[in-house]
């Protein structure tokens, strides 16, 4: 096995920051002494049903771990989730229900062994409602370990306050209860984004409340979404989920800005094409890479042959899905059958339409066009946006 020395470069080499400096070394030291596995925790909070490639750049440095032999617990924040992480934020995060927390948790579990080892002796999996459904003694306990202003220091609480936004006392909780998810689980090193480094550095402090060694933080970049500039996420819409299809991964990865490219190879691990190599390739590169590490070869090279069939020979899919709308007197309104065929809104498919996003044969519809004799659509195959086809049936 790689030394300690040689297995922290490697482990902290694409990392934002590795804190304290020389401390992951020295756990890694001190496991190897003690001939056991480092502990390497990572908490992601259900607040959303799917797994991103945002998630995939901590959850690639967690196998990385497992890679080196060592056992990474990812913690299910079903608990946390119930707060609502304040990093980042300068709102109070929406409440999620019960139930749409307990459903996002079960898919976080299973999509993250589409990068983590399913091997118990390399991996656990822990529900942070475990320990955190505590008495009030045990809460009053884990408070007497911070203070408020330590707390009110984190950047995002520090804007808020100065700004006059409001801060629930229970965001305030928020740190000290992942921070007690370390104690729980006796972390050697923990894993999170840069924007969580403060609740990373504050876990210590508990840590060391509690009579435990504190535990190393590895940081990591944060990865923008599809639009190149705001942070990966579902509910901006600028995602690509790890169990997309292989044609609709390959086609957002294509929508992403040439500049931003550069830190999707970075970050996603995927090796750089060689210089030289035009945007447009690499950008083709990337695609058929990041399909391939979660569909396989097949369905990469499927999905680069559906895209240029599609965008450059302009054919249509095979597989059309079909759709029957109404039509009044021999004529189609479109607001209306966009809406029943795509399942979108009246109003939704009047700004599309205005936009001149749709196609009736491949042949783009005049943005002014919102009512079509029934024989121009029916049996023909109608484009909303890139990827978005049904063939029309008029009753």
């Amino acid at each position: 096995m790689a030394s300690a020395a040689d297995q922290a470069a490697f482990l902290a080499r694409n990392a934002a920051q590795a804190l304290p400096a020389g401390a992951l070394q020295a756990k890694l030291e001190t496991a190897a002494r003690e001939g056991r596995q480092l502990r390497a925790k990572l908490g992601l909070d259900p607040t959303a049903p799917d797994v991103h490639l945002g998630h995939t750049v901590v959850l690639g440095k967690l196998r990385e771990f497992q890679d080196l032999g060592h056992r990474v617990v990812l913690i299910v924040g079903d608990y946390t989730a119930r707060v609502g992480d304040p990093s980042g934020r300068s709102a109070t995060r929406p409440v999620l229900s019960g139930e749409e927390i307990d459903a996002n948790a079960r898919t976080y579990q299973e999509q993250a062994f589409h990068v983590l080892l399913d091997d118990p002796a390399l991996c656990e999996v822990r529900f942070n409602s475990e320990w955190l459904d505590m008495r009030m003694e045990e809460l009053f306990r884990l408070a007497r370990t911070t203070t408020v202003a330590q707390i009110l220091e984190r950047d995002d609480f520090a804007k808020r306050w100065a700004a006059g936004s409001p801060i629930s006392l229970l965001e305030l909780l928020y740190p000290l209860l992942q921070g007690y998810d370390s104690v729980a689980v006796r972390a050697d090193v923990e894993l999170g984004g840069t924007d969580q480094t403060s609740t990373l550095l504050l876990a210590r402090d508990v840590q060391r409340a509690y009579g435990q060694p504190e535990q190393a933080v590895l940081t990591l970049p944060i990865l923008p979404g599809i639009d190149g500039a705001e942070k990966m996420s579902k509910s901006v819409g600028n995602h690509v989920g790890v169990t997309d299809a292989p044609a609709e991964m390959y086609g957002r990865t294509l929508s992403l800005p040439d500049e931003a490219m550069a830190t999707w190879f970075s970050l996603l691990a995927v090796p750089a094409p060689p210089d030289g190599t035009s945007a447009r390739d690499a950008k083709h590169a990337l695609a058929a890479a990041l399909v391939e590490r979660f569909h396989g070869r097949a369905a990469a090279a499927a999905a680069a042959e559906e895209f240029v069939a599609r965008h450059v020979r302009h054919e249509l899919p095979d597989d059309v899905p079909e759709a029957t709308v109404a039509a009044g007197d021999g004529v189609v309104h479109l607001p209306a059958a966009l809406a029943e065929a795509f399942g979108m809104s009246r109003s939704e498919a009047r700004r599309v339409l205005a936009q001149g996003g749709v196609k009736v044969e491949g042949e783009p519809l005049d943005p002014g066009e919102l009512d079509v004799p029934r024989e121009r659509v029916d049996g023909a195959v109608v484009q909303v946006g890139k990827r978005n086809f049904r063939r029309l049936r008029v009753r």
